[in-house]
């Protein structure tokens, strides 16, 4: 669960050439067993300019401890009718012990930024010092002029911009080369992660709907946990999620998430924020001003409001715009 495998190209393809599925048909982007020689049934998704192919398994995840071989063959074509001159070919080897958990949702080159936004940035409080570390960046088509109050600082014909503010590079659709593909393929990454953790299979048991979206003081294990509805983290409730540094929490919500000014999102037992997903599918994302604590990654559809100076172990990845006041957001460690 989580797998996937991405073939990047140097022009735009022809999607109709690229396919894993199904059967009967001439296989174009495969995975197989390299000893046995056996095909891993998948689909491929392209991204929004089609120069990135993305594998993804259709059953179980791939066997632990296995050396596999992903190929493209020459039947694949670009948007022109060109075909690959030769099949291009790469092996790799699973990790030696499965994973008997949830698994991490895969960012991708999302997983570079602490904020990403596909809209804009904005700060309506300048920080006093720093206050985010690790790097920012804005979508696809998107200019530096998305991105306020953070006083960018730009040298000439540089690939990325800082601020006194930021402790990392900050990145934008009109900045050198490479930036623009690189933020339009970060853009790509961070919506297939959301669809990756939407698409796992709903909590089950005590975990879906609890509290009917009014979330109280309480300890969670890890898990998928599921609302069909908006989730509220009251004033003064404290959300514990207790675990081990491997364990992975995601939380699928269908509406929007909101959580107090006196509430708090904690971590325990060795449980690490980057395993933290909340896949927030409604109308925004809106974390209370200080003293709120929050802790996760946020793969928000539409737009993430934070208030004035929370204290976020976070990424904050919007399919919108992300909106600060004076927040202290951290990058979680790799």
């Amino acid at each position: 669960m989580g797998t996937r495998l991405s073939a990047t190209f140097t022009q735009a393809m022809d999607p109709t050439t690229l396919n894993s599925s199904p059967a009967g048909t001439l296989l174009t982007f495969t995975v197989r067993e390299t000893v046995s020689g056996t095909n891993v049934p998948g689909t491929v998704a392209m991204n929004a300019g089609n120069t990135i192919a993305t594998f993804s398994p259709t059953a179980a995840a791939l066997l632990p401890n296995t050396n596999y071989t992903a190929t493209v063959t020459t039947a694949a074509k670009s948007a022109g009718g060109t075909a690959m001159a030769s099949p291009v070919a790469w092996t790799f080897t699973t990790n030696a012990i499965a994973l008997t958990g949830q698994a991490p949702v895969n960012l991708g080159t999302a997983g570079d930024y602490v904020i990403f936004a596909n809209t804009g940035i904005a700060n309506a409080t300048p920080c006093i010092g720093t206050c985010i570390t690790g790097d920012m960046g804005v979508g696809s088509g998107v200019t530096s002029t998305a991105i306020t109050g953070f006083a960018l600082i730009l040298p000439v014909s540089s690939p990325f911009s800082t601020s006194a503010q930021v402790n990392g590079n900050i990145y934008a659709f009109d900045y050198a080369t490479p930036t623009p593909t690189r933020v339009t393929t970060a853009s790509n990454d961070m919506a297939l992660a959301y669809t990756e953790a939407a698409g796992r299979p709903a909590g089950v048991g005590p975990n879906p709907n609890i509290g009917a979206g009014t979330v109280t003081t309480q300890t969670l294990a890890p898990g998928v946990y599921t609302w069909g509805s908006n989730v509220t983290l009251g004033a003064g409730q404290t959300l514990t999620l207790s675990g081990s540094a491997t364990d992975v929490w995601i939380f699928q919500i269908s509406g929007t998430l909101t959580t107090a000014a006196t509430s708090s999102v904690l971590l325990t037992g060795g449980a690490v924020p980057k395993n933290v997903f909340w896949q927030v599918a409604g109308a925004s994302v809106n974390i209370g001003a200080a003293p709120a604590l929050f802790e996760g990654v946020v793969l928000a559809q539409v737009a993430i409001n934070v208030g004035n100076q929370a204290i976020l172990n976070s990424r904050l990845l919007s399919q919108a715009a992300v909106s600060l006041d004076r927040t202290t957001v951290t990058q979680p460690a790799p």
